[in-house]
């Protein structure tokens, strides 16, 4: 466990309409994440495997690969004090969301504009505070 994750806590999570979940930490920030791109950044083996590989363009998809429906969390559970798993309605539920994951996730504008700054070569900045706003 991080520094970051001993010190940052959730203290609630809610749906923010249908398509994303939204996290208020213990420092104030409010993290929102879309429930596509936390699928499409699944931490577990299997998921981070299949990102690294290079693209098949003309790989058949089976049925069971099509999407029956929108993709949707059936459940949100804690892991132990560190992390949340996560139930999708594909039926995959092995990723472990730790707290600093979730908090590096984070869509909102000013933690986008972090990573960007971080990207081009600027050094890290820390974690965005809703407190110093």
């Amino acid at each position: 466990m991080s520094q970051v994750s001993r010190l940052l806590r959730p203290v609630q999570l809610r749906k923010d309409g249908e398509d994303a979940l939204v996290i208020d930490w213990s420092d104030g920030h409010s993290s929102r994440h879309s429930w596509r791109e936390l699928r499409r950044n699944c931490p577990c083996a299997t998921c981070r495997e299949e990102r690294e590989k290079p693209p098949e363009p003309f790989r058949i998809l089976k049925p069971s690969e099509i999407p029956r429906g929108p993709l949707r969390p059936l459940a949100v559970r804690p892991v132990g004090y560190y992390a949340y798993s996560i139930e999708w309605s594909d039926g995959h539920n092995t990723g472990i969301f730790t707290f600093d994951l979730l908090r590096a996730l984070c869509e909102c504008d000013a933690c986008q504009g972090r990573r960007s700054i971080e990207q081009k070569g600027q050094g890290p900045t820390g974690l965005h505070s809703t407190k110093e706003d």
